[in-house]
């Protein structure tokens, strides 16, 4: 193994490490807090689209700001105070359900509060890594990242899911709370020193919110990129909405169930993040960003088809196959954001990108109530992954089509509205 692997750089394994932990309470906590207000507070529909839009509602309501503010701080102690935040907010949750007083606002104010400090880490460590390790480095350390964040998406949801049977779904929280905790203790042991960022003589809150945003949607490859991201969310937020509701009323399975569908379903991911790489060697990074989505991203339509017994598997195949084909695509599109990216605009750029992307899911989330009360759960899900099938087209009918690899910044000028 090459010692420039980022495998011998110190810093960057304690960042690994304490995003990995991170990574699977939060897919630990979205499990067990679905779970328990479908079980125990016996949420409709519409309730499941509140819940799962207020977990993301953050992207959407300050998602531009939080951008401005994580450019003007360090970002390792911001980190590390989203992380104490959230574990401190889900521990709230099995203390209200020891005192008899948990109900499902409580869960929608803590899932929208956790969703804020997410927002804050997410943006916070997306522009912290092209410090630590160099922007030559950014696709080796985004794809360990993301093989992190598909081994937590295989086998969080299944733990969440049989913690959750064992032990009820409100003591399971109690798991992804300490798992925050850790993940900030972990953290604070990076021992480079992050500079202060320069304090600007006169700031203005909307004049660097819109450079943040002509950075993203003056480059026409950002553009086509942003804009598949946001409707694939728009559509599986609508998905995520219904996704518990569909496998436990209309499949008929068990909460542990549930947890073994979504861990296996995460298997994708993982071979995702250790081959994407490979393919932005192999077909370029451009053609991996359009060509991977279209030829996988379709096996989303197997889910509806799926029916209690032995046909759950069709199910899981789709979701197999569409989890490796959204991982291949992040780390291909995230590491070119990442790389033309100036330094002083990497945290408006990648709130600018989440709070569009991101902003989406809580909107699909209520459209996926919505449309779970009125087609049903089962035709709510075939609208949702017929919209998540089609996202594709944002980039395949973009520029990045007649290109092998994606451009820097200097072959594509970056354009201010006139």
């Amino acid at each position: 193994m090459a010692r420039d692997s980022l495998w011998f750089h110190r810093d960057f394994r304690r960042l690994w490490a304490g995003d990995t932990v991170s990574q699977f309470s939060t897919f630990v906590s979205i499990t067990v807090l679905q779970l328990l207000a479908v079980t125990v507070l016996a949420a409709n529909p519409f309730e499941m689209g509140l819940l799962t839009a207020a977990e993301h509602a953050a992207f959407l309501l300050i998602g531009l700001p939080a951008g401005v503010w994580v450019d003007r701080m360090r970002r390792k102690p911001l980190m590390v105070g989203a992380d104490l935040a959230r574990g401190l907010l889900l521990l709230s949750v099995p203390f209200a359900w020891w005192a008899g007083v948990l109900t499902l606002t409580q869960l929608l104010v803590v899932a929208l509060l956790v969703g804020v400090c997410t927002l804050f880490f997410d943006v916070a460590y997306q522009s912290y890594l092209p410090f630590l390790v160099g922007r030559v480095n950014l696709v080796e350390g985004n794809a360990k990242l993301q093989a992190s964040q598909s081994v937590a998406h295989v086998t969080g949801p299944g733990i969440g899911g049989a913690l959750a049977q064992l032990a009820g779904a409100a003591n399971a929280v109690l798991a992804a709370g300490i798992g925050y905790l850790a993940s900030a203790a972990l953290l604070l042991r990076i021992r480079v020193q992050e500079p202060t960022p320069e304090r600007a003589a006169h700031r203005n809150l909307r004049a660097e919110i819109a450079e943040g945003l002509r950075f993203v949607f003056g480059n026409t490859t950002l553009r086509a990129i942003t804009l598949c991201t946001a409707t694939g969310n728009f559509a599986g937020g609508a998905y995520a909405a219904l996704q518990v509701l569909f496998l436990t009323r209309e499949l008929g399975l068990p909460a542990a169930g549930v947890g073994l569908v979504l861990a296996i379903s995460g298997v994708g991911g993982i071979l995702g993040a250790f081959t994407a790489s490979w393919w932005s060697r192999r077909i370029g990074q451009a053609r991996a960003v359009w060509l991977v989505p279209l030829v996988t991203w379709p096996a989303q339509l197997l889910v509806p088809l799926a029916v209690p017994g032995w046909r759950v598997g069709i199910a899981v195949a789709g979701l197999v196959i569409v989890s490796y084909g959204i991982i291949v695509y992040n780390v291909a599109q995230v590491s070119f954001r990442q790389a033309i990216c100036p330094d002083r605009l990497l945290g408006r750029m990648n709130a600018s990108v989440r709070s569009v992307v991101w902003g989406a899911m809580p909107l699909g989330s209520l459209l996926g109530g919505v449309l779970g009360e009125w087609l049903g759960v089962r035709g709510g899900v075939w609208v949702a992954t017929a919209g998540m099938s089609l996202a594709v087209l944002w980039v395949l009918f973009s520029p990045l089509r007649s290109m092998r690899d994606l451009p820097s910044s200097e072959e594509e000028p970056v354009t201010a509205p006139n």
